[in-house]
């Protein structure tokens, strides 16, 4: 790291790349209030600027508080652009580095103008969605900024590793288990061994993603019965896509230290219960889909199909993309709740079901990172194991930004509220401060708490949707 490499207070690098991180959240935070603020209509509660009078009409105090904040911020926002384009212009930094800052910095001015206009001359005078994006065209160049940044200061020129399937070595994978000799421990064993085929971990949040769909879809109106059907029919779809998983990988999973164990690796289950097991859960999802409507029905088996055929067999063992493509199968969830309940697809499903793709590299990358050596033994092009951790560090970062982005479609696009709202700018500022901080320890334990974390955003999100939309 070089000393006094940038104007003081900021000094070091480091701190250039705290300041532009909280730069990024900052513009990130007045995104979501900006959307928050067009949704409540607070605009109409001040029609004055850069001040807001108070309305004659006490019921518009709430909207008056609204657009004070996203004054305020607009504020605190602008000094974090200016003294990050000062740094910028003054500091050691790389031209694409500079160029995109300043780019962002004279964007921002333009956006306080738009947004003066829009106080005074009102909504209609301004292009719809014009302030909008340009906003989310300045947190993207902020953010370019800062993973640019954040790979010249981190950086390293990375020993990649060609995958290619490794020799099982006797004695140090698994082996067919030997049974215990009690009848009743064996049928534990083995009861455990069909539970664990299923990847029961993946099924909370997957039901919220579902949980979220319908609660969009009907608000208070959800009956009991529908969320019965399409949680069951999701966790039998799970049951069978994991499965299915299990028995094509059997192989690959005896090479990998973190599969080693499976059940099917380990032979503990023969390989054709376990075809008829996973062919049992598939039937089962469907009839109980179908009961509900022939849609979920039919994506409920889309979504069988393209993680047990498209993604396991197609994607993750032959391109680096698979990630990202494979995404699709945690985002198809989000259709069939809102497809449960309506018997089509809509809009904001298709919204919540595109925060769910984006999200799904930028949380999956990290466990890539963690058992980066475990997938080149299996013979995996992930991303590291292709292109190094630096680039994969860096596409955390876009990738968590496309998925904030996608949180503030789904805001513009829904009725969700300032809980929505607040929860999506605390819980995505984790997110993205703990990817940032992977970038300078670069360690097992950095790459799953920028993990966990990713769990917690999307957890949060979600239940707040489910809440906002049910009880709010």
């Amino acid at each position: 790291m070089v000393s006094e490499s940038f104007p003081s207070p900021i000094g070091t690098r480091r701190r250039f790349s705290g300041l532009l991180a909280a730069t990024a959240l900052g513009v990130y935070l007045l995104l979501i209030v900006g959307a928050t603020t067009s949704l409540t209509d607070a605009t109409s509660a001040c029609s004055t600027w850069p001040t807001c009078h108070l309305p004659a009409d006490p019921l518009n105090q709430t909207q008056l508080a609204i657009a004070w904040g996203h004054r305020i911020a607009a504020v605190l926002v602008g000094l974090l652009v200016a003294a990050t384009v000062v740094a910028a212009v003054l500091g050691d930094v790389s031209r694409r580095v500079r160029w995109a800052i300043l780019a962002g910095g004279t964007l921002y001015v333009v956006q306080v103008g738009i947004g003066a206009a829009t106080a005074t001359l009102g909504p209609a005078a301004i292009t719809p969605g014009l302030h909008l994006g340009l906003g989310i065209v300045i947190f993207t160049s902020i953010v370019l900024a800062l993973a640019w940044d954040l790979e010249t200061e981190t950086g390293s020129d990375d020993e990649l590793q060609t995958p290619s399937p490794a020799p099982i070595e006797s004695g140090s994978t698994a082996q067919a288990r030997s049974l215990p000799s009690s009848r009743l421990t064996r049928r534990r064993l083995t009861a455990f061994a069909y539970f664990k085929m299923m990847k029961p971990r993946l099924m909370w949040l997957l039901c919220l993603v579902a949980a979220a769909g319908m609660a969009l879809a009907a608000g208070p109106d959800l009956t009991p019965d529908v969320i019965v059907a399409t949680l069951g029919g999701g966790v039998l779809a799970i049951g069978a896509s994991g499965t299915f998983n299990h028995v094509l990988e059997r192989d690959v999973d005896q090479r990998m230290s973190r599969t080693a164990d499976r059940p099917l690796a380990t032979e503990l289950v023969p390989v054709r219960n376990a075809i008829a097991f996973g062919g049992l859960l598939t039937v089962a999802s469907l009839s109980v889909f179908l009961t509900i409507n022939t849609l979920a029905a039919a994506l409920g088996l889309a979504a069988i199909l393209f993680y047990s055929v498209v993604y396991t067999l197609l994607l993750k063992p032959n391109t680096v993309q698979n990630t990202v493509i494979g995404g699709a199968a945690g985002a198809l969830p989000a259709l069939i709740g809102w497809a449960a309940v309506t018997n089509e697809i809509g809009m904001p499903a298709l919204a919540l079901a595109g925060v769910i793709f984006l999200w799904t590299p930028a949380h999956f990358y990290n466990l890539a990172l963690a058992y980066q050596d475990d997938y080149a033994r299996g013979g995996f092009p992930m991303m590291p194991v292709v292109r190094g951790e630096t680039e994969t560090r860096k596409h955390i970062v876009y990738y968590i930004a496309a998925t904030l982005v996608g949180t503030v479609g789904l805001a513009w696009i829904t009725d969700l509220g300032v809980l929505y709202a607040a929860t999506v700018a605390i819980f995505g500022g984790i997110f993205l401060w703990t990817a940032v901080t992977l970038h300078f320890e670069q360690t097992e334990s950095a790459a799953f708490r920028s993990f966990h974390a990713s769990n917690a955003f999307l957890g949060a999100i979600l239940i707040v949707i489910v809440v906002d939309a049910l009880v709010l």
